[in-house]
């Protein structure tokens, strides 16, 4: 699965999680948190759809730590 791959991926979950998001043109760019105006519950939801659409698990820990799309982009990359 190439980069980009992942990224359309993760997008598609994002949006579908908040569709509010669909029409922001999420890029690797993007901080999820403020840029996208994510709460923590909405969060929670996305990373569960993550790591079950990659069939990975990324530490709690870790997830902290990503800030942009592009940061869960490269998370996801090692992990498959």
């Amino acid at each position: 699965m190439t980069r980009n791959e992942i990224l359309e991926k993760t997008v598609k979950i994002v949006c579908d999680c908040l569709p509010e998001l669909a029409d922001r043109g999420l890029t690797e760019a993007t901080v999820i948190n403020t840029d996208a105006g994510v709460d923590s519950m909405g969060f929670t939801l996305i990373i569960c759809r993550i790591e079950a659409a990659f069939d990975i698990k990324i530490p709690d820990r870790r997830w902290r730590r990503l800030q942009t799309l592009g940061d869960v982009v490269t998370e996801i990359e090692k992990r498959i």
